[in-house]
């Protein structure tokens, strides 16, 4: 019995130690590092020791199944569980994943198990100059009055190029001419070329000049693109429509109704007659899904929205108008009209369980991580911010990740499968929108049983009568006890506990160990004893 006793008490203080261990390992476990690597670089190619950065065994790494859990959508890293090394799995396009020149991260998540450890870490992709400027046509041509005057501006075509930072357009340059020269003009993040009237034209001279625009990035080495600009000299409808303002800025919900007026252009033209009547156009250089959101009258100069916005999509909108008059040629003016979009409550919250133990031990000591998990909102401001908590009421409670809207699910009071043997525990996640919407998420987690309930008789002492004269090894009576646990930790045994100095009638008494019938090993006699 004594030998029984230790054995327990060395098999409690060895799993109290693990607890304690998985939940030293998993708060050291919440690592984050930072890589660095170009786009373009071949399948295979070595990003980083990430398990030796983290200072991970790595001969354990198969048997805690060492892997990436999430990250980019395309799967575009993977681990070796040989090395721990982490390397590139596919082709990786820092144009496709990012837009823009600021840093691009892709974000990853690394699980362990046994004990089970989150790590995070980021692979800066840094840009390389795989991308010439491009103009959107390869010819403009302008037809111009020979009465205009020097410093007349004229809007040509932006070169695009999706690389970033000193990979980007730097600047434009425009074939020696007596006539024209360029200017640019820093708009955004946009180099928008202007072609400048410096000296006057004379039709009667030359009717036509013939240039070149030409973009050129800053990587090394350059790289270029060309636009072909071909100047008409005409006579006479010497104004232009010119709009009140260069650009115009307007604000909007981005669950606006499409049909609905946003702005009302407005421009003007002096001339008489036919070279004073304005008709508006999108410019030709706007990005295609500008014609599916938005909708120009070229008549009134209403702008409509066409289709449907999505703040998440994007929040911002450039479109450049052009204002024609109807001479003979026709004159332009340009202005810019920025529209901006401002978020609605319309994306509920998302949780993710990362990973979950679906069997909890009914010993396992308060603070004891059964599951992660993450919150997100595509919404931004208080529509974005998240509000996450555990219903109803149960021994567990949500504990907070150095990183923002990452939880642990952590027990906080003891569990007792006898009383409890299953949970459904129920996450909810709420925004801070008005109105709120809130999203839910539910799992299951099983108790197991630990042998920490004795077998109990129904009542103690038992009374039994007996008849004397009985027939030895016949059964007299049996005994019946119960026990709260399960499976193994409930199977009984009885026996017949006997002393030195306990009466010695008992060992004329047999008991069978697995149901409880005893038997007698011989008669008894009323007039020699009457009870034992």
């Amino acid at each position: 019995m004594e030998t029984a006793t230790t054995a327990r008490t060395g098999s409690w203080f060895c799993f109290s130690l693990r607890c304690v261990l998985l939940i030293l390992a998993w708060k050291q476990g919440c690592a984050q590092i930072r890589y660095s690597i170009a786009e373009e670089v071949k399948d295979g190619t070595v990003v980083g020791n990430v398990a030796k950065d983290l200072g991970l065994d790595i001969t354990s790494l198969t048997d805690r199944r060492f892997r990436v859990v999430s990250g980019s959508k395309e799967d575009l890293f993977a681990v070796n569980q040989n090395n721990g090394l982490l390397y590139v799995h596919g082709k990786i396009d820092r144009e496709e994943l990012c837009q823009g020149s600021g840093a691009c991260l892709t974000k990853l998540k690394i699980l362990v198990e046994n004990p089970l450890e989150m790590h995070y870490v980021s692979v800066e992709i840094t840009d390389v100059n795989d991308h010439a400027p491009i103009f959107s046509e390869n010819q403009q041509t302008f037809e111009i009055w020979e009465i205009t005057q020097p410093g007349r501006r004229f809007q040509l075509h932006a070169a695009r190029d999706p690389d970033a930072g000193m990979n980007s357009i730097r600047t434009y340059t425009l074939t020696s001419n007596d006539h024209f020269e360029l200017d640019i003009s820093q708009s955004d993040d946009d180099k928008i070329p202007f072609l400048v009237l410096k000296k006057s034209l004379d039709r009667e001279h030359t009717s036509n000049h013939s240039l070149v625009v030409t973009a050129v990035d800053g990587g090394k080495p350059p790289r270029s693109g060309t636009l072909n600009i071909s100047v008409i000299v005409l006579d006479i409808n010497d104004n232009r429509p010119r709009f009140l303002q260069d650009s115009y800025q307007v604000s909007i919900k981005e669950n606006i109704p499409p049909g609905t007026v946003i702005l009302l252009m407005n421009a003007t033209d002096p001339d008489d007659g036919e070279n004073g009547e304005i008709g508006y156009n999108f410019a030709k250089t706007l990005r295609k899904n500008i014609y599916e959101l938005f909708d120009l009258d070229k008549l009134s100069g209403k702008i409509t929205v066409k289709g449907l916005l999505d703040y998440e999509d994007s929040d911002i909108y450039k479109l450049d108008i052009e204002a024609s008059d109807r001479g003979t040629p026709p004159l332009t003016g340009e202005c810019r009209v920025i529209i901006k979009l401002r978020d609605v409550n319309d994306n509920p919250p998302e949780i993710e369980i990362t990973s979950k133990s679906n069997i909890v031990s009914e010993d396992s000591k308060p603070g004891t991580v059964i599951s992660l998990l993450s919150v997100t909102d595509k919404d931004s401001g208080p529509n974005g911010k998240i509000i996450t908590s555990i219903e109803a009421n149960g021994p567990f409670e949500l504990k907070p990740s150095y990183k923002e809207n990452i939880y642990s699910v952590v027990t906080k009071g003891h569990l007792d499968r006898e009383e409890v043997s299953q949970y459904e525990i129920t996450v909810k996640a709420t925004d801070c929108g008005e109105p709120p919407l809130s999203s839910f998420k539910t799992f299951s987690i099983q108790i197991s049983d630990v042998n920490d309930n004795s077998p109990q008789f129904p009542q103690n002492p038992l009374q039994f009568y007996l008849l004397e004269n009985n027939v030895a090894g016949m059964a007299l009576f049996s005994v019946c006890a119960k026990d709260k646990d399960v499976n193994e930790n409930a199977v009984i045994s009885y026996h017949i506990a006997r002393d030195r100095d306990s009466n010695n009638m008992l060992s004329f008494l047999n008991i069978n160990s697995e149901n409880g019938e005893i038997t007698a090993l011989r008669s008894f006699d009323f007039e020699t004893v009457k009870t034992f």
